[in-house]
Protein backbone atom coordinates (compact mmCIF):
# COMPACT_ATOMS: atom_id res chain seq x y z
CA UNK A 1 0.00 0.00 0.00
CA UNK A 2 1.14 3.53 -0.83
CA UNK A 3 -0.36 6.64 0.78
CA UNK A 4 -0.02 10.13 -0.68
CA UNK A 5 -1.26 13.19 1.19
CA UNK A 6 -1.96 16.41 -0.68
CA UNK A 7 -1.98 19.68 1.22
CA UNK A 8 -2.74 23.11 -0.20
CA UNK A 9 -1.06 26.50 -0.33
CA UNK A 10 -3.63 29.25 -0.91
CA UNK A 11 -3.41 31.85 -3.68
CA UNK A 12 -2.09 34.45 -1.20
CA UNK A 13 0.77 32.09 -0.25
CA UNK A 14 -0.61 31.14 3.14
CA UNK A 15 -1.03 27.51 4.16
CA UNK A 16 -4.48 25.94 4.13
CA UNK A 17 -5.84 26.10 7.70
CA UNK A 18 -7.49 22.65 7.56
CA UNK A 19 -4.31 21.12 6.11
CA UNK A 20 -2.31 22.53 9.02
CA UNK A 21 -4.80 21.19 11.53
CA UNK A 22 -4.71 17.73 9.97
CA UNK A 23 -0.90 17.69 9.83
CA UNK A 24 -0.69 18.74 13.48
CA UNK A 25 -3.15 16.01 14.48
CA UNK A 26 -1.20 13.44 12.48
CA UNK A 27 2.06 14.50 14.14
CA UNK A 28 0.48 14.32 17.60
CA UNK A 29 -0.96 10.87 16.88
CA UNK A 30 2.29 9.61 15.25
CA UNK A 31 0.50 8.94 11.95
CA UNK A 32 2.90 10.66 9.55
CA UNK A 33 5.00 7.50 9.51
CA UNK A 34 2.25 5.91 7.38
CA UNK A 35 2.40 8.63 4.71
CA UNK A 36 4.72 7.77 1.83
CA UNK A 37 4.63 11.17 0.15
CA UNK A 38 3.25 14.65 0.79
CA UNK A 39 2.48 16.74 -2.29
CA UNK A 40 1.77 20.46 -2.37
CA UNK A 41 -1.22 21.80 -4.28
CA UNK A 42 -0.13 25.41 -4.75
CA UNK A 43 -3.03 27.54 -6.01
CA UNK A 44 -0.44 29.94 -7.48
CA UNK A 45 1.01 27.16 -9.65
CA UNK A 46 -1.38 25.01 -11.69
CA UNK A 47 1.58 22.78 -12.55
CA UNK A 48 2.43 21.94 -8.93
CA UNK A 49 2.35 18.21 -8.25
CA UNK A 50 -0.63 18.44 -5.89
CA UNK A 51 -2.67 20.59 -8.29
CA UNK A 52 -1.98 18.17 -11.14
CA UNK A 53 -3.02 15.16 -9.04
CA UNK A 54 -6.16 16.93 -7.80
CA UNK A 55 -7.12 17.79 -11.38
CA UNK A 56 -6.43 14.25 -12.60
CA UNK A 57 -8.56 12.75 -9.80
CA UNK A 58 -11.26 15.44 -9.84
CA UNK A 59 -10.68 16.40 -6.20
CA UNK A 60 -11.60 19.93 -5.16
CA UNK A 61 -10.83 20.00 -1.43
CA UNK A 62 -7.71 19.66 0.64
CA UNK A 63 -6.18 17.97 2.36
CA UNK A 64 -6.85 14.69 0.65
CA UNK A 65 -5.29 11.26 0.70
CA UNK A 66 -4.76 8.82 -2.16
CA UNK A 67 -4.37 5.24 -1.04
CA UNK A 68 -3.02 2.89 -3.70
CA UNK A 69 -3.27 -0.80 -2.93
CA UNK A 70 -0.71 -3.36 -4.11
CA UNK A 71 -3.09 -4.41 -6.89
CA UNK A 72 -3.10 -0.82 -8.23
CA UNK A 73 -6.60 0.09 -7.05
CA UNK A 74 -6.96 3.57 -5.58
CA UNK A 75 -9.22 5.11 -2.99
CA UNK A 76 -9.42 8.86 -2.44
CA UNK A 77 -10.22 10.27 0.99
CA UNK A 78 -11.20 13.91 1.40
CA UNK A 79 -12.29 13.43 5.02
CA UNK A 80 -9.36 12.91 7.40
CA UNK A 81 -11.26 10.95 10.06
CA UNK A 82 -12.69 8.56 7.47
CA UNK A 83 -9.14 7.99 6.21
CA UNK A 84 -7.90 7.36 9.76
CA UNK A 85 -10.75 4.99 10.53
CA UNK A 86 -10.68 2.98 7.29
CA UNK A 87 -6.98 3.00 6.37
CA UNK A 88 -5.10 3.42 9.62
CA UNK A 89 -7.68 1.36 11.53
CA UNK A 90 -7.77 3.85 14.38
CA UNK A 91 -10.86 4.24 16.54
CA UNK A 92 -12.55 7.63 16.25
CA UNK A 93 -14.84 9.11 18.87
CA UNK A 94 -18.38 9.95 17.80
CA UNK A 95 -17.76 13.56 18.82
CA UNK A 96 -14.72 13.83 16.51
CA UNK A 97 -16.61 12.21 13.67
CA UNK A 98 -19.60 14.55 14.00
CA UNK A 99 -17.35 17.61 14.25
CA UNK A 100 -15.54 16.68 11.05
CA UNK A 101 -18.81 15.94 9.29
CA UNK A 102 -20.16 19.37 10.23
CA UNK A 103 -16.93 21.09 9.20
CA UNK A 104 -16.86 19.38 5.81
CA UNK A 105 -20.48 19.78 4.77
CA UNK A 106 -21.62 23.06 3.32
CA UNK A 107 -25.21 21.80 3.42
CA UNK A 108 -25.26 21.27 7.18
CA UNK A 109 -25.27 23.86 9.90
CA UNK A 110 -25.63 23.87 13.64
CA UNK A 111 -29.17 24.14 15.01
Amino acid sequence: MNIVMVKKILADGSPCKKCGEVLAKMETDDQLKFIDEILIADERDAESAGMQLAKKLGVERAPFFVVTQDDGSQTIYTVYLKFVKEVLNTAISEKEELKELMNNSQDLDFL
